[in-house]
């Protein structure tokens, strides 16, 4: 069943190469969305596709040499239609 989730990092997220490593990750699992750095260091993904595949992304992303992900806000939000990708978005 696919969901779309609305996810906030903290901790080393940025300058560690998460963004690439997301998108290096989910594009294989067919995962859909966006991630991008935020202006108070955290990152901002919505992912959508699986509900497997995006917790193997998370787990993938936990195990990423330089990154150091201490939170994750999660929630569900409604489907995004006709969304082809994974980008990053923003700076």
């Amino acid at each position: 069943m696919n969901v779309r989730k609305h996810i906030y990092f903290s901790g080393r997220v940025q300058g560690v190469g998460f963004r690439y490593s997301a998108i290096y990750l989910a594009r294989p699992l067919g995962l859909t969305g966006w991630v991008e750095n935020l202006w108070d260091g955290r990152v901002e993904m919505e992912v959508q596709g699986d509900e497997d595949a995006i917790a193997e992304l998370l787990r993938a992303l936990r195990t990423q040499r330089f990154i150091l992900i201490d939170d994750m806000e999660i929630r569900t939000i409604p489907l995004v239609e006709d969304e082809r990708s994974f980008r990053t978005r923003g700076y």
